[in-house]
């Protein structure tokens, strides 16, 4: 049976016409021989592949929802947003949102399970709840978008965060679950001079999606710059500091700091792919990968998971857009 899938696969993967994976906001991890990739829809998609080319779909983190999301996020319409993907005390952990589109009326919840193989017998997900939430009016940033890293010293830290005053870090406590005690938050990046105080002015500070990655010296920090979700308007690309400090400053190729508008380029849209953003950043086999999605001009824009090399030349990370065009990622069905 596996070399029929394996054949199956590989004819999907030089035929032109096979359907690619469709995801929005896409983290990935790897246990033993299969590659995992977690995505934005209901209840959390997960893809299963051999090869980081072929996937399948494996079901859901929630087969509904989180018990606890139309409760604190009364405007939440069943779609949870922007997950990542964590491996720490024997369990993997995905953190996801909870939000009403547009406002900051969000919360950041965390399932785990102790495997990502569907077929193993201990395959449970447990959902351990909301962990951050941030409320209109009260708060000047945005609780969604966590990404998680651990640092040097074996600390867990979440950035977070979409427009508004930016993209805010905190340490998180050994259960991988709760904030630390006492919380100390950090400010790593902002597109607006001042704390924006209605809906339109943090429209105006367009970052979201962090993710931190380590390589030798620096904590690298990629984020995503300008619109999403808007088809052939959309504008997303691709942007990273960097920091021997986890917590920053971050600075980008010109000495600017991320928490004052800088940013150095990475990768954004072109005359196929209208946008690219809310990536992450991998160590998979001896080779560096950037994960994306990107909204495809031949097909309506719509979003396709995209694995890139990514390289470093002087410092900082480079990624050749012809991949883009290149290196597919098809859906067995």
């Amino acid at each position: 049976m596996r070399s029929v899938l394996l054949f199956i696969a590989f004819v999907l993967s030089v035929n032109s016409h096979a359907l690619q994976v469709e995801v929005h906001d896409p983290v990935m991890a790897k246990e033993g021989d299969y590659y995992y990739a977690f995505s934005t829809g209901p209840g959390i998609t997960i893809y299963q592949s051999e090869d980081m080319i072929n996937w399948r779909r494996t079901g859901r983190i929630f087969e509904t929802e989180p018990s606890w999301a139309r409760k604190d996020i009364p405007e939440f319409m069943g779609h949870l947003w922007a997950p990542d993907v964590f491996y720490k005390n024997g369990r993997y952990y995905v953190y996801y949102s909870a939000s009403a589109f547009g406002k900051n009326t969000s919360a950041i919840g965390v399932a785990s399970t102790p495997t990502l193989n569907p077929d193993a017998e201990n395959y449970q997900w447990i959902d351990h709840g909301n962990i951050l939430q941030s409320v209109p009016g009260r708060d000047d940033w945005n609780a969604i978008d966590a990404a998680i890293i651990e640092d040097d010293q074996g600390n867990i830290w979440m950035s977070f965060g979409s427009f508004w005053s930016g993209l805010k870090m905190v340490k998180l406590d050994p259960s991988m679950t709760k904030i630390a005690q006492p919380e100390v938050w950090h400010h790593i990046a902002s597109r607006l001079p001042a704390v924006p105080s209605k809906i339109e002015e943090a429209g105006r500070g367009a970052i979201e999606a962090p993710f931190i990655f380590k390589h030798e010296d620096y904590y690298y920090l990629f984020v995503s710059f300008d619109l999403c979700c808007r088809k052939e308007n959309s504008t997303y690309k691709i942007m990273v500091g960097r920091s021997k400090s986890i917590t920053g400053p971050y600075v980008d190729a010109k000495d600017v700091q991320l928490n004052q508008g800088g940013g150095t380029l990475v990768l954004q849209g072109n005359e196929n792919w209208t946008a690219v953003g809310h990536n992450s950043v991998y160590h998979f086999d001896g080779q560096d990968f950037l994960v994306t999605h990107a909204y495809e001009t031949a097909d309506n824009h719509l979003q396709k998971l995209r694995i890139l090399p990514l390289n470093w030349q002087d410092g900082w990370p480079v990624v050749d857009p012809r991949d883009l065009d290149h290196r597919t990622t098809n859906l067995i069905e």
